[in-house]
């Protein structure tokens, strides 16, 4: 195990370099930072290239990459165009967006599991058909569309919650947003699993453990769903980092000022560096997430080994 998890660290460091230096390429070769500063007003070329100098925009791209790299193994991502660094952008942003994610991931993991469970147990059923039905128009759904529909019935005509979060965005006023941003998730999580156990309940495990008169609660929970959930956990592990990244609509929806809207804002005013400060972590996120994912295999299922 040991020998495994330092093998994939090392193969995280070309994966880390080569998505930063794509996504740095596509930020800073797509775009002019100091034209963006200027806004509609055109720069006064001795302005303008002394910021070039001292933002280090001067050099090749590839220097200009080192060089931020540099930068950031110090801690340092650059300061934003408002002249706020982009460190404190991210330590009021990753952890409105990392309650909000996991608001998502649990009822992704509560409600997905359980409907797919009930739904792989009665296959070919209306209940099993209704819940295959139900999660396609779920997926079906754009997300800005079933945001702004439960938000308006919800929080504007019905009264049951705040249509919009404050700035302290605390759990319970994230429950709605978490729910807008985990349905589509969810709906893939049912029929991940509702798949795997339909397949796995006709299993020799799974008969031999109902001929050895176990009861129906420890075969679904010990044997049955144990084995079940790999490609599950495959799935919403993935999905730890696309739904912090992916969360710019529902944030924009629910006015959340997380890391999708800091992103948003940041595209739209070709702001470079929280741009690509905040993808950078956002690529951590995802290797780190694949690897804890990897490692969870073994203790779904035992019979996986890593030398």
């Amino acid at each position: 195990m040991g020998r495994y998890v330092i093998r994939r660290l090392l193969q995280m460091i070309p994966v880390f370099i080569g998505s930063t230096f794509l996504i740095f390429i596509m930020v800073y070769a797509l775009g002019d930072p100091v034209a963006a500063l200027f806004g509609d007003k055109a720069p006064d070329p001795a302005t303008a290239a002394r910021i070039r100098k001292d933002l280090y925009l001067d050099r090749p791209l590839w220097e200009q990459y080192v060089h931020y790299m540099g930068q950031i193994f110090k801690g340092d991502f650059g300061t934003a165009f408002n002249g706020q660094p982009v460190t404190e952008l991210m330590a009021t942003a990753f952890p409105v967006t990392l309650r909000l994610t996991l608001v998502a991931i649990f009822f992704e993991v509560v409600i997905g599991i359980t409907l797919g469970v009930v739904s792989g147990l009665r296959r070919g059923k209306a209940i099993d058909t209704s819940l295959l039905v139900l999660t396609l128009v779920v997926i079906s759904v754009p997300t800005f569309v079933t945001g702004y529909v439960i938000q308006f019935v919800l929080g504007v005509k019905w009264g049951w919650v705040r249509p919009t979060v404050s700035s302290n965005a605390s759990f319970d006023e994230l429950i709605l947003p978490g729910l807008v941003l985990a349905l589509v998730s969810l709906a893939y999580v049912t029929r991940l699993c509702r798949t795997s156990i339909a397949e796995n309940v006709k299993a020799d495990y799974v008969r031999t453990a109902v001929a050895k008169g176990l009861p129906r609660r420890r075969i679904i929970t010990r044997h049955l769903l144990r084995n079940s959930l790999i490609p599950v956990v495959t799935f919403i592990g993935t999905d730890i980092g696309a739904l912090m990244g992916g969360a710019i609509i529902t944030e924009r929806i629910f006015n959340i000022h997380g890391v999708g809207y800091q992103l948003y804002q940041g595209i739209l005013r070709n702001n470079s560096p929280t741009v690509v400060g905040f993808v950078t972590i956002l690529v951590i996120v995802f290797l780190v997430a694949n690897l804890l994912v990897d490692l969870l295999y073994a203790v779904l299922d035992p019979r996986i080994r890593y030398a």
